[in-house]
């Protein structure tokens, strides 16, 4: 059976290749949405290539509301949208799909039931059905090249759905076995590399050496330094001497 997770309802308005059905049940299922309404599609149901395209996603195609008709897909909705990237002449409020989201999150949460409409993959949906809708989602791509494969327009609108309802995660390192190095740490690094840097006559002219140690400390506090990165950069200047001391 579906979940119990509030979300809308994605309708494929008579969808022409199973695959393309298929490719739509796993963009929805990346974003977890299985609440898919087939409506009328052209190689019948179940469809074989359907399945195998939607792989782990399966269970979409299985539970999905098949209709002959479009009212019928709509009958129990509050709120539809229609998603096109073609101006049609029709007046409806236009919405991106983050923006269509937002709002499809808070009417769901309101209680209503939301349905988005996808059309088929040849010229996408016809006049009459997004006559049918209270707005248009349209995806802001490149005009000379506006059309959008079925899969991609409802994983773009899944995608939306998923930021507004899920919490994103902060971004975090991969520290790869190591930690962040300490302050003692940074500081003895600073110190090697100042000492160092003075036998070597970098700090030239005098007068301009004070202000040069302090921008240096600045770049080396300003870099988000692991254990393993001080001991490599340690390394590296001893190597340096070493090799110095050769010649």
């Amino acid at each position: 059976m579906p979940t119990d997770t509030p979300q809308p309802s994605f309708v494929l308005v008579r969808p022409q290749m199973g695959e393309n059905i298929g490719a739509a049940a796993r963009a929805m299922w990346n974003f977890g949405l299985d609440r898919m309404r087939v409506v009328d599609p052209r190689d019948g149901w179940p469809n074989q290539r359907a399945v195998a395209m939607a792989s782990g996603a399966g269970r979409l195609l299985d539970e999905a509301m098949l209709t002959p008709d479009l009212p019928t897909a709509l009958d129990d909705c509050s709120f539809v949208f229609a998603t096109t990237a073609r101006p049609r002449g029709l007046t409806k409020p236009v919405y991106t799909p983050e923006q269509a989201m937002k709002e499809a999150n808070a009417r769901v949460k309101a209680g209503e039931k939301v349905a988005v409409m996808f059309g088929p993959e040849r010229a996408g949906l016809e006049n009459e059905d997004i006559a049918r809708a209270n707005a248009i989602i349209s995806v802001p791509v490149n005009p000379e090249f506006a059309s959008l494969n079925l899969g991609q327009c409802v994983l773009l609108c899944a995608y939306e759905w998923s930021r507004q309802t899920m919490s994103a995660e902060p971004m975090n390192y991969e520290l790869a076995g190591t930690e962040w190095a300490s302050a003692i740490e940074v500081e003895k690094l600073a110190n090697h590399y100042e000492e160092r840097l003075e036998e070597a006559g970098f700090f030239f002219p005098e007068t301009k050496a004070d202000n040069m140690k302090t921008n240096l400390r600045n770049f080396w506090s300003r870099m988000p330094l692991t254990r393993a990165d001080v001991q490599i950069l340690h390394g590296v200047l001893r190597q340096m001497v070493r090799w110095k001391e050769r010649g």
